[in-house]
């Protein structure tokens, strides 16, 4: 990974207001918002994604996670995480692809932030179809429904912090908020490896 250092970097940690917040706006509150790369079609972050998520090399999201995770440890709010909530993926999509992208960002993400990972209790109940070609709408509505909380109490009064690993208009990380923010006390913010632009 010593490519890392020719990635495109957002340095959106140092933004309050950044375009990754501003996808929330008056849709979910998020206390902040972050992503670690830009993504474009063609560039070096999506074949990194691509090695990762497709072709059997789960540690690239732990290592991401560590990168990600030395950044936001410098970020107040960030650094207040009490929970990290990965987006899941629906079991056939586990059984299929082996391991949860979003979960070894997330591992890595924890062991710099000092939080605790707390996977298994979001969960996605419908198996959606990709959202690639979607539009705004569509996606939203594709994503109703789609997950819930098992165990609430958990998560009572708690700072969570939902990964992803990429965020394109938001859909799916404005519906796991939206249940999230149904929980008493709970405040939220969002980190994901990429933001495509």
């Amino acid at each position: 990974m010593h490519c890392s250092y020719n990635l495109p970097y957002t340095n959106f940690h140092l933004q309050a207001g950044n375009i990754v917040a501003q996808q929330f706006y008056g849709k979910i509150n998020v206390e902040a918002a972050y992503a670690l790369y830009y993504f474009s079609k063609g560039g070096k972050v999506q074949n990194l994604m691509h090695h990762f998520k497709h072709k059997g090399m789960p540690q690239i999201g732990n290592l991401l996670g560590n990168i990600a995770g030395a950044q936001l440890k410098g970020n107040a709010i960030f650094n207040s995480t009490d929970l990290i909530v990965p987006v899941p993926l629906h079991k056939s999509r586990l059984k299929e692809r082996g391991y949860n992208q979003s979960l070894c960002f997330a591992t890595g993400l924890a062991q710099k932030l000092n939080a605790t990972v707390e996977d298994n209790n979001l969960q996605r109940v419908v198996a959606t179809a990709t959202q690639t070609h979607k539009s705004r709408f569509a996606r939203f509505e594709n994503m109703r429904e789609v997950f819930v909380i098992k165990q609430p109490e958990r998560l009572m009064n708690k700072h969570i912090l939902l990964v992803d690993d990429i965020i394109t208009i938001g859909s799916t990380l404005e519906a796991c908020g939206l249940e999230l923010l149904k929980i008493p006390g709970l405040k939220l913010s969002i980190a994901t490896i990429a933001y495509a632009q």
